[in-house]
């Protein structure tokens, strides 16, 4: 079995002092740091997200532009390509991160699965060609992102955990729900 680690959207924007910045979200990139230090060998391989949004549109009405962000499906400006904003946390080390997956280039996107690699590949075809079974996903934020994921995963037919400790949400309540529809998928809340 190949086990992967999937660390989820650990931006500066996603954490506190960030456009979208939630509490909680610098202790989770230097939390993932310390969990990579500690048993480098627990994973065959790394993936960490990055939203990658255009900073010339609303991304396919992604960022609110006409009306306040709802929250929910709109968005103030966050993760703009190629902005302090859309680079990883400082306290995340990226050395041990073996595949970095830009999504939303244009478009809404939650999941991990719906970016693509340096390369140009997919997510799903990445797992089949390293024969990642397991997964565990680290990040930001719970309710969405994280949730998204960890959802994907499952659909592509893997075993799938997430680590608690080691993610951050919005608002207390929906993560809290998003957790117990994780659990009710069959993911695993460690």
């Amino acid at each position: 079995m190949t086990r992967a680690l999937f660390i989820v959207d650990v931006q500066n924007d996603f954490t506190e002092g960030g456009a979208l910045g939630v509490d909680g979200g610098a202790a989770v990139a230097a939390g993932v740091t310390a969990l990579l230090r500690a048993a480098p060998e627990t994973y065959d391989v790394v993936v960490a997200s990055r939203d990658w949004h255009h900073g010339d549109d609303d991304n396919d009405g992604h960022f609110a532009t006409d009306a306040d962000p709802d929250f929910v499906s709109t968005w103030p400006p966050h993760c703009v390509a190629g902005t302090a904003g859309a680079e990883y946390h400082p306290a995340l080390d990226t050395s041990d991160v073996d595949v970095h997956v830009r999504k939303g280039m244009g478009v809404p996107a939650y999941s991990l699965f719906e970016g693509v690699s340096d390369t140009g590949e997919h997510v799903v075809a990445l797992l089949d060609r390293l024969g990642v079974d397991d997964i565990d996903v680290v990040g930001i934020a719970t309710d969405y992102c994280v949730r998204a994921t960890a959802l994907d995963a499952v659909s592509a037919g893997r075993t799938v955990r997430v680590l608690q400790d080691l993610v951050a949400g919005v608002a207390p309540a929906s993560s809290v729900a998003a957790l117990d529809e994780l659990r009710a998928a069959g993911v695993v809340v460690a």
